[in-house]
């Protein structure tokens, strides 16, 4: 089969060995994947994937599924899928656990399957799990633009939880408000917190999605209302920070970290399992929808990694395979 493979920093379409199918296994020949920020992090050497994982980039895919290794019994041939992947989905085929495998969402193309898991994943693991987000409860997402931001904007709006996003640009504010954000604060404005403090006033937000870390986490503290969870998915802004402990304990509030791709292959297929029951059908309905920037050729995954690094891209960027 042909794969991604990175070469000094560059990404080259050449022939790579095929995956072996194992016991409780899908192999699944892959129509699109997408890109991930941790995937522009593995190329750049900072983001290894866990033991065991496959070495070649990509977080998620949809495709046909091409065998089945024993013990499996809930697919068959030719079923049209999607998965969440530890990895190996930028290529013609990838191994992966049939927990972490679902049907493809009916009427919707392998493009914008792909652009499901791992988004749609990560903000309802780290919302309504880790966060127990309940409803009519505030939430402020960093990165609203995002794959991850686009996704949970659509996850609130679904479930009754008014949101407020911080983004780059004002175009991408009024996207965000038209998926289903109540407001939200372009960054280059400066701090977000008095914006969220007049939207959230008097009692501030009860959850916080950050992918950016770094000098935010003052503010995030300042904005969260008693008993406030904040959950910290990534660190774009950078690892270090000043840490408020009187702000931690006066309010009661819950600073977690989360990450999805290093969880274990039974915590990964419990949660595709329960968005099966709550997302499937809202996907069903068009009431959640992946949002997808482009969709670009396998072979182009250089300029799409490109278009991620520059922050210009709304929702995802797929890579088509055939």
């Amino acid at each position: 089969m042909k794969a991604i493979e990175v070469r000094e920093g560059e990404l080259c379409w050449s022939d790579h060995a095929a995956p072996a199918v194992g016991a409780g296994e899908v192999l699944i020949r892959v129509h699109a994947t997408a890109v991930n920020r941790a995937d522009l992090m593995q190329r750049m050497g900072f983001y290894p994937p866990p033991a065991g994982a496959s070495p070649i980039l990509g977080l998620e895919c949809a495709g046909e599924v091409l065998s089945l290794g024993t013990g499996v019994s809930n697919f068959a041939v030719g079923d049209r899928v999607c998965a969440l992947l530890s990895g190996g989905g930028y290529a013609e085929e990838v191994a992966v656990p049939a927990g972490q495998v679902l049907p493809m969402p009916p009427g919707m193309d392998f493009e914008m399957a792909a652009a499901i898991p791992e988004v749609f994943a990560t903000a309802y693991l780290n919302l309504y799990r880790e966060a127990a987000l309940q409803p009519g409860e505030r939430v402020l997402l960093h990165a609203g633009a995002s794959g991850v931001g686009t996704a949970s904007i659509q996850l609130c709006q679904a479930f009754g939880n008014p949101c407020f996003v911080t983004v780059g640009s004002a175009e991408k504010l009024e996207r965000c408000r038209a998926l289903g954000a109540q407001d939200g604060w372009n960054r280059h404005g400066g701090s977000f917190r008095p914006a969220v403090a007049a939207w959230a006033d008097p009692d501030g937000v009860d959850v916080i999605l950050d992918p950016v870390g770094g000098d935010y986490l003052e503010d995030n503290l300042m904005c969260l209302s008693l008993q406030g969870r904040l959950v910290l998915i990534g660190l774009m802004g950078g690892a270090d920070a000043q840490l408020s402990l009187a702000q931690l304990m006066i309010k009661r509030l819950r600073l977690m970290g989360s990450t999805l791709r290093a969880q274990s292959v039974e915590a990964k297929a419990a949660l595709m399992q329960e968005m099966e029951r709550r997302l499937w059908p809202l996907f069903a309905t068009g009431e959640l929808h992946p949002v997808v920037e482009v969709a670009l050729p396998i072979e182009e995954a250089s300029r799409a990694h490109a278009l991620v690094e520059g922050n210009a891209t709304f929702g995802k960027v797929v890579l088509r395979v055939r």
